[in-house]
């Protein structure tokens, strides 16, 4: 699918996006497409946008599940290559001003065992259940329609 058939598909020619934290033109190629599909696989599959139940799953293995999302990123922006310019505007500031605060705070904090402690095991999932929303956003088809139609 060209990119033309697939933004009309929508009704669309190509559209601005405005993130709060970043606003831009989007106009996606197939490349592009493509490479939104896979990382949508993974944020559907991953702690990322499910839930964790208090008494289910492991903080230190949801850390490593949500840090993962940095690597595969990185290669699906390789895998894609230029071509996946417009996909690259969304996906690297998604990583670096919504995604990097938290695994970074995290990560350090697991490094001095801190997830060991039971009172920072329960603030770990306080704030991975603030971060799940934020990216269940970029998941949200029926949403991401309503924000192309503007």
């Amino acid at each position: 699918m060209k990119r033309g058939d697939f933004l009309r598909r929508w009704g669309l020619s190509g559209l601005k996006l405005n993130l709060g934290f970043l606003e831009a033109e989007f106009a996606p190629t197939e490349p592009d497409r493509l490479a939104a599909w896979e990382l949508y696989i993974e944020l559907l599959t991953r702690i990322t946008t499910q839930p964790l139940p208090a008494t289910d799953g492991d903080e230190a293995t949801a850390l490593a599940s949500v840090h993962a999302l940095f690597p595969l990123t990185r290669e699906i922006l390789r895998k894609h290559g230029p071509g996946s310019n417009e996909f690259a505007k969304l996906a690297i500031p998604v990583l670096n001003q919504i995604i990097r605060p938290f695994t970074a705070r995290w990560h350090k904090l697991s490094l001095a065992s801190a997830i060991a402690d039971p009172t920072q095991r329960a603030q770990f999932r306080a704030e991975l259940a603030t971060l799940q929303p934020l990216l269940r956003h970029y998941t949200r088809p029926s949403r991401r329609r309503r924000a192309w139609r503007t």
